[in-house]
């Protein structure tokens, strides 16, 4: 049986062979996934600074100008942004460093339409739905407006802006919006390669909650919420309904394969 997404999901394709990106980009959409292209790093970067970040990146490793590696690494200054290589290379020590890095799997190539849409799947399934619209600017509410790219928040009016650890918390928090991400979750996405205590996290909330909380509310938080024992929440206000404290996130990093 087919599985198709609960929303049409946008997936950024790069890759500077013509014909390797027609593949993609005809597998996915035939998938029932939207599907936007770029021949290089630098029009992907341009193309998610104008419309936003896409909910997936499948990115060519070896690219002239910015290679795939390169890519992720300035996406992920901001984001969370779950990425795939692709690469004509399977060398151990490629793989290792992508992966550990990077990019959430890697696909060989070349690959059967079927394994692509597999491992896609797979990884959309790993991160999650994202809860807010993917626009340049997204919008929260009426007084709170965060631009990804630049890593800024628009409170009230005012220009604040973000650190990389910051906007890159806010991103993994509102793509669970309303549902409550438990601790060692954000410490592996945001410290994947490091040994880290919850401590550290503490202190880039404290310092992100005073930049875009409303200090005249003096309840549990209006956007991001403190589940103790379990994790935080970011409020899901397009819903009008409070966080959910007893939704976890699926732990699908210990899937089988």
């Amino acid at each position: 049986m087919s599985e198709q997404p609960t929303r049409q999901q946008r997936i950024l394709a790069i890759d500077d062979n013509a014909y390797t990106l027609r593949i993609v980009e005809h597998t996915l959409r035939d998938a029932g996934f939207r599907v936007i292209t770029a021949i290089s790093g630098e029009e992907a970067l341009a193309q998610i600074e104008r419309e936003g970040l896409p909910d997936l990146a499948i990115a060519d490793l070896h690219m002239p100008g910015i290679s795939g590696f390169e890519f992720a690494h300035r996406v992920h200054q901001y984001s969370d942004l779950p990425i795939i290589m692709l690469t004509a290379t399977g060398h151990e020590a490629t793989v290792v460093e992508g992966l550990e890095e990077h990019a959430e799997d890697y696909i060989v190539k070349p690959f059967s339409p079927g394994e692509l849409v597999a491992r896609v799947r797979r990884v959309l399934r790993r991160i999650g739905e994202f809860a807010y619209d993917l626009e340049p600017q997204t919008r929260i509410d009426e007084r709170l407006l965060i631009d990804f790219p630049n890593r800024t928040a628009i409170v009230d009016g005012r220009s604040e802006a973000l650190t990389p650890t910051e906007t890159k918390l806010l991103y993994i928090l509102m793509r669970k919006a309303g549902q409550t991400v438990p601790t060692d979750y954000i410490l592996r996405r945001l410290w994947p390669m490091e040994p880290v205590f919850e401590d550290r996290l503490h202190v880039h909330l404290h310092r992100l909650r005073r930049k875009i909380e409303d200090k005249k509310d003096k309840s549990r938080g209006r956007y991001i919420v403190s589940e103790r024992g379990a994790g935080y929440s970011f409020r899901d206000l397009k819903q009008s309904r409070p966080a959910a404290p007893t939704s976890r996130v699926a732990e699908a990093d210990d899937e089988d394969e």
